[in-house]
Parts: structure tokens; sequence; C-alpha cells
């Protein structure tokens, strides 16, 4: 497996496989890999020749008071996980390489970004269908993989490559948790031990929700509403937002009558966590 840190040594790599007529995968990642990220290499590993992993914390997407400098990196052990899941190449480029010092273009979107985490993080997604975009143009793969911890990420680059005629098949891979049901996640290793057991909320309200569901609700206020008071119990959560929206648009719904999205953001301590379910896999 290669690790290489140019735009250049990418091109001419795909290149030489693109010659042999083989197929490859992107899976795009912020790095310090988990098993959820384990999981995207994997489906790519089965479904294509070659599969490039970025492992590149985009500056773009932070906005000025978040985590930027103290977002996790280890990439020896991103290499290891990474080539033991059927990895090809990593691609670790310098901020400098991905943005020159004249870097004036930007991918933007409305709609999907405006509810959700783009309310509170508004300059988000446009960091990450910046990035996504150059990568899709620098590794040019056949399909890209995403998690769908990340739900409103995906709907956003799934919109973003139809919108652009991008010709790449995007594929949404299932959340991975621990054994306890927290969803695997790169910021989990900033809660202390504490925080951790109280993370625990996040999932357990999430049953909450999925069950008055299943007993036939149809009321997003009650959904919503029971999976709040759940989240409330714990002293050390701070909800963000807990919201059910279109699957397709990420606007707010007040009804189950389509396939929906649950969706939630949760501060544990300073630590903001996101979880979620798609009413189509209850």
């Amino acid at each position: 497996m290669k690790v290489v840190k140019t735009i250049a040594e990418v091109r001419e790599q795909v290149k030489q496989w693109r010659a042999e007529g083989l197929t490859v995968g992107l899976v795009p990642t912020m790095g310090y890999l988990h098993e959820g990220h384990a999981s995207l290499i994997d489906a790519s590993h089965r479904d294509n020749d070659r599969t490039v992993v970025s492992d590149f914390v985009n500056p773009m997407q932070f906005g000025p008071t978040e985590d930027l400098e103290s977002y996790p990196r280890d990439l020896k052990h991103d290499t290891e996980l990474a080539e033991a899941h059927g990895c090809d190449m990593i691609f670790n480029p310098e901020p400098e390489e991905m943005y020159n010092k004249n870097f004036s273009s930007f991918v933007d979107m409305t709609v999907l970004t405006e509810e959700l985490c783009g309310l509170s993080r508004p300059v988000h997604f446009r960091g990450v269908c910046t990035v996504v975009s150059k990568l899709f143009n620098i590794v040019k793969p056949d399909r890209a993989y995403f998690g769908k911890k990340d739900a409103q990420q995906l709907a956003v680059i799934r919109h973003m490559v139809d919108d652009l005629n991008m010709d790449i098949e995007i594929i949404g891979c299932p959340i991975i948790r621990e054994s306890d049901g927290l969803a695997k996640s790169s910021r989990n290793t900033y809660l202390n031990d504490n925080e951790r057991k109280a993370a625990l909320i996040l999932s357990q309200s999430l049953e909450i929700g999925k069950s008055i569901i299943k007993n036939g609700v149809t009321d997003c206020k009650e959904i919503i509403s029971a999976i709040k008071t759940k989240i409330e119990s714990e002293p050390l959560a701070k909800i963000d937002y807990v919201k059910i929206v279109d699957v397709e648009t990420i606007q707010q719904i007040e009804k189950l009558d389509r396939p929906a999205l649950c969706a939630m953001a949760v501060y544990i301590g300073k630590t903001r966590l996101i979880d979620n379910f798609f009413t189509e896999d209850i």
C-alpha cells in the first residue's frame, strides 16, 4: 500500500490503474480511523479493484471556534488499519497541497444545508462540498463511500453529485456502533469516563423514538418530545437539535408520511456528538 502526499502522485497511480482497466473506489476521511471507517474501506474493497482512502483534516469545514487544532490525528494507526482492510493507497496531503495561497473557488449549496448541522455550523458544508469535489476531481473514482452517521453530509454529497452531473456512484454505509450502542466517532476520544457513559443517552433516546414509531405514532412533535425528554434526563447532555426531516430535502416534516430521517446533535460536556436513524430502517 502506498502513502502519498501530492495530487500528482495520486493522479499518476490512478492513471496506471485505469490503463489496466481497473475500477477505483474512494473513501474520504479526516483520519483517526476506526471501525466505522474500516467498514467503508471493506465495502470499497469488495466493490472495486482498487481503493483510495483520503486522510485529510480539512480546515475549510471547521468554524473559528471549532476543534481543528485538537482534532485527533494518527497517520501510523490509520495506515495500519487501512492496509488491513484492503486499501491500496492513502492520500495524506498538507493543507497547502489542497488549497494554494490564492485559493478562492468554492462549492456551496442551499436548502439541504440550512437545517440540522448547517444551522449551528454555517461554514461546514461549504467546506465539505469543496473538499469532496476536489477529491472527486483528483481521484476520479467510480464509487465513493460515506457513512450514514453523517446523514446530512451523505444527502448533501448525493445532491451535489446529481446537480453537477458527476459520474460517480455514492454509496451510503450503515452506522457502526460500540457494543453498548454508542456510534463510532473520532470525537469519542474527547470523552472522559463519566462523559463516555453519559453519551449512551443518544442511542438510548433514539431507541425510544423507534419504539414509538413502531407503535404507530406518526406525529413528529410527539416523537421528538419523547426523545428530548430522555436526553434531558442526563445531566451532562445538552441538546443542540433533535429533528425529523425529509430524507431528500432535509427539511422538517410534521408527519411520517414519507421516508424520513430522525437526527440529533447533543453536547456531552464540551464534545458535540451526532446520531440518527432512517425510518426506512426500522
